[in-house]
């Protein structure tokens, strides 16, 4: 509906103003009049720039879902009717293009629509995982609770992602000041000791006569590099679209040294703890495995996960196909056995979740440790050698004349 902004005066000749959705203007009209204002100036409020240049809308963050579900849950459990507590989700989220979902959301619902399809409008925002859970909230009459796992989850999904991401910020920046300092030198530095070097009269040594012309190449054909690297881009991203491609480097990623271990056991904590968050909900669990694979975010992950749901549906025990994929390590799959005889299959996957954070923090630790000195002795090496393949002329001169 339209947002109209109105200004009237009542019966103790108060001036008041304010917003108001309504169908119309002759609508909210009747409305403000019997509730005893007079004078009333209507005027429709103009839209945002946004809605008319879309891509300038905020997008929606994992944050703001994360903090929706945890008020949510805490209005539901108060007791107060789930449109009212989307209505007042919408007017207090800061985020705009969240909040039109959120009233989106309510409007959905006042019209008869359950909230587990108002939610799937929004694949975006509310992906399966989501969806699900909330349909066995609505379900099982315990929409409370599900939304307190549901934040508690995201919460540690997201400091999950950023450890990760926090390892690759080291060796990713120290890259791009090596690619910047080598432009500089090759671009600015070097052709000011070219000039020099012509006035020598002499044969300039084989290092320097490289470097010299990695130089004149990259003046020359500077969008030709940039041009290259493009295409590179653009065709690995094609190639990792592919069936072939993505499986080809998600296995490699598996196997490097240091980082494939800590992707492992990424992997192995984010399955147990969104299908131990989803067996709690009452998921089941082939349902959970559909799901969970494919948040793995590894197509090796995803189908040792598929196998297993395959092995299960034909009676199967789940830590018999799990230790067959040599994917979880042998420690997790007799935890899961264990889980599994004893009917706390969630518990204990949530056991190994907490477990697998640990050893993440761990893992990342060592990385960064090892990663700086490396790291210094790469770039330093890079910049060193080319350094000195600018003064080797300088050198011999200096020889030759003592």
């Amino acid at each position: 509906m339209p947002v109209y902004i109105w200004e009237g005066t009542t019966r103790k000749n108060e001036t008041k103003k304010g917003e108001m959705e309504a169908t119309d203007e002759l609508a909210l009209r009747g409305l403000l009049r019997r509730q005893g204002f007079k004078s009333i100036e209507i005027k429709k409020k103009p839209k945002d720039i946004e809605e008319y240049l879309p891509f300038l809308a905020p997008g929606v963050k994992e944050k703001n879902v994360v903090v929706f579900c945890r008020i949510f849950s805490t209005m539901i459990n108060a007791g107060l009717p789930l449109i009212q507590c989307l209505d007042l989700l919408s007017q207090q989220e800061s985020n705009k293009t969240f909040a039109k979902i959120i009233h989106a959301l309510k409007e959905d619902i006042e019209g008869g629509t359950s909230l587990t399809d108002a939610l799937k409008k929004y694949p975006k925002v509310f992906d399966e995982l989501f969806v699900n859970l909330i349909a066995a909230g609505e379900a099982g009459g315990v929409l409370d609770v599900v939304l307190e796992r549901l934040s508690s989850y995201m919460e540690k999904a997201m400091k999950l992602k950023s450890k990760v991401k926090g390892a690759m910020v080291y060796p990713v920046a120290v890259l791009v000041i090596s690619l910047g300092v080598v432009a500089v030198l090759l671009i600015k530095v070097i052709p000011v000791f070219e000039n020099m070097f012509k006035g020598l009269g002499s044969e300039l040594p084989g290092p320097t006569l490289v470097l010299i012309a990695a130089s004149n190449f990259a003046q020359s054909y500077w969008w030709f590099i940039l041009a290259i690297m493009f295409l590179i881009y653009i065709a690995f991203n094609r190639f990792y679209k592919t069936e072939k491609g993505r499986w080809m480097m998600d296995s490699l990623l598996l196997k490097l040294p240091l980082f494939g271990d800590l992707l492992r056991k990424v992997a192995v904590a984010k399955f147990s703890r969104t299908l131990s968050t989803m067996l709690s909900s009452g998921v089941p669990i082939l349902e959970g495995l559909n799901i969970v694979s494919k948040t793995s975010g590894n197509v090796v992950v995803e189908d040792a996960l598929m196998k297993t749901r395959r092995s299960i549906s034909e009676g199967q025990s789940i830590a018999e196909p799990l230790e067959q994929s040599t994917i979880f390590p042998p420690m997790v799959v007799q935890m899961i056995a264990v889980g599994e005889a004893t009917g706390a299959l969630d518990a204990m996957l949530s056991k190994i979740a907490d477990f697998y954070d640990d050893e993440v923090d761990a893992t990342v630790s060592a990385m960064t440790t090892l990663m700086e000195p490396l790291m210094i002795v790469f770039l330093g090496g890079l910049v060193g050698s080319m350094i000195i393949a600018m003064y080797l002329p300088i050198f011999r001169m200096a020889s030759v004349v003592g």
